[in-house]
């Protein structure tokens, strides 16, 4: 079976998704579709779902009830992994002695071949991935002997490498200073507008929302809202429903 809408630029359908966690309700009835092209923020307070929905839509949790597509798959069977790129939450929260350079953390994902030109070929797309965030610089440096902003443009490029259709981010500035989250959703947005990337941010703070986002999807347990950025700043409902009225939406600038 396969999505109606795969050949329209869909590449994510969520279809009346429900997940409990011990038999306590998590996700009710989610449905929405990440589109090429997008660039969307799904936002809720702690304990709402997102990181349980984006472990159902990436194949890392089962729904107890409802479907997941990827480019028209179930998403069960989906076998194109390399177009999805992932950074989880505190990927850069490890030891900082782990022994390993910032060359071979991006080679992590990358399925390295015998022959020299396969060596060759991997070098090249781990300099490329590396150049696009502004990291080849380090490439031998130790990863924990970075900071924080840097780790975090490392991990980009490990998921990058591959050269994805659609990366996930799930929380990834909790516990950084503002001037940097500033110069990685910078990132985020020469990512997804020169690069073509589709970008789908899993967050809680909904005082980041900021200039690149396209789109918005609200979750509280259910599918409070999805649409356009723009929509979703001049909601004084949902403001209310979300924050107590509290107006902590950035503007586009």
């Amino acid at each position: 079976m396969a999505s109606p809408d795969a050949d329209k630029g869909e590449l994510i359908r969520v279809e009346d998704v429900s997940f409990n966690y011990g038999g306590l309700p998590v996700l009710k009835d989610i449905s929405f579709t990440i589109s090429a092209g997008d660039f969307l923020a799904i936002l809720g307070p702690n304990g709402s779902g997102k990181t349980t929905l984006l472990r159902v839509i990436l194949g890392l949790a089962r729904p107890e009830k409802g479907r997941v597509f990827i480019l028209g798959k179930p998403a069960e069977t989906f076998a194109g992994r390399e177009l999805i790129g992932y950074v989880p939450q505190k990927a850069t929260h490890f030891d900082p002695l782990f022994p390993a350079s910032v060359r071979e953390v991006v080679a992590m994902t990358l399925r390295s071949g015998r022959g020299r030109e396969s060596r060759k070929a991997e070098e090249a797309e781990i300099r490329r991935a590396l150049d696009i965030v502004g990291m080849t610089g380090v490439m031998d440096r130790r990863i924990g002997r970075l900071s924080g902003g840097q780790q975090q443009r490392v991990f980009i490029a490990r998921a990058i490498v591959r050269k994805p259709r659609i990366l996930f981010l799930d929380e990834p500035t909790a516990g950084v200073d503002a001037e940097t989250q500033d110069r990685f959703y910078d990132l985020l947005g020469s990512l997804h507008a020169e690069e073509k990337i589709t970008i789908v941010l899993v967050t809680h703070d909904i005082g980041i929302i900021n200039k690149h986002v396209t789109k918005v999807a609200c979750l509280n347990q259910r599918l409070v809202y999805h649409g356009t950025h723009d929509h979703f700043c001049s909601s004084g409902a949902l403001r209310e429903l979300l924050d107590g009225g509290r107006h902590l939406v950035s503007h586009r600038h």
